[in-house]
């Protein structure tokens, strides 16, 4: 059985050989084999066309048991892998909830549709977590902070498209959880400052915030971004989570 490679993006940077297929490596990810465990999973397939990566070793080593139960994981690198692999050898990628449920997103081109409103609020989740506000739409945003002009530019950026709430009716913002409890005001302070005709086009709102960042927040999508390409991995929209994906919107917390 040859080995799959996954990304993962969150919450913690690898490149892993598996010879489980992505439901069966989100399960095993997300719950371990000790009793309690249970956390978010964001990773992606690879494909192992490009050099880079002892992909020889991960053959070696990622084989079947004695007793034919397949390997779970051969750790390939921990230390900046997103910035070693090419955009082109991205494939699909996976959310798994904390109970192990995991929803396919398939790869697709930027869709200047989701240029959207007059700001954005941006999770980054690999390499760097910042929780920033911006009034750059998505593609925009990635070739900023991976372009050569910016000060402290990144090679490659992957970010989540979040929902906002409200500012006008704070009470009645939509199935957002808590992650602008105990913001709010600041969040109203980072948003004027970008949309009030300064030159500044992105804010910090939260310097590391990834431990409120939840699937249920996700407003356009996932995005990965260097200077000069963006791909996107568009959120289904609620009707298709219910049609197709009722156990993991539930899990999700989505409906």
């Amino acid at each position: 059985m040859s080995p799959h490679y996954y990304l993962t993006l969150f919450p913690m940077e690898a490149l892993i050989a598996s010879q489980h297929d992505p439901e069966h490596f989100g399960t095993y990810m997300a719950t371990g084999s000790r009793d309690g465990s249970s956390e978010l999973l964001i990773f992606i397939a690879v494909d192992p066309s490009f050099s880079g990566f002892d992909w020889e070793y991960a053959k070696s080593e990622c084989v079947a048991r004695e007793d034919g139960r397949p390997k779970n994981s051969v750790y390939l690198s921990i230390y900046r892998v997103f910035e070693r692999t090419p955009l082109a050898a991205l494939g699909d990628l996976y959310l798994t909830t904390r109970d192990g449920r995991t929803l396919a997103l398939p790869k697709q081109g930027y869709d200047q549709a989701v240029a959207g409103p007059n700001y954005h609020v941006y999770q980054e989740l690999c390499p760097v977590h910042p929780l920033v506000v911006s009034k750059l739409a998505p593609r925009e945003f990635g070739r900023y902070i991976t372009g050569e002009k910016t000060k402290l530019r990144l090679p490659k950026i992957a970010f989540a498209d979040l929902k906002v709430v409200d500012l006008d009716n704070l009470a009645n913002s939509g199935n957002i959880g808590g992650l602008y409890d105990h913001n709010v005001t600041h969040l109203q302070r980072c948003v004027e400052s970008v949309t009030s005709g300064s030159p500044k086009t992105t804010k910090t709102l939260e310097r590391s915030h990834v431990e409120s960042f939840t699937f249920n927040v996700i407003k356009s999508g996932i995005y990965l971004s260097d200077d000069t390409e963006t791909i996107t991995y568009p959120m289904p929209p609620l009707s298709e989570l219910r049609a197709h994906h009722y156990d993991w919107a539930r899990s999700a917390l989505i409906i």
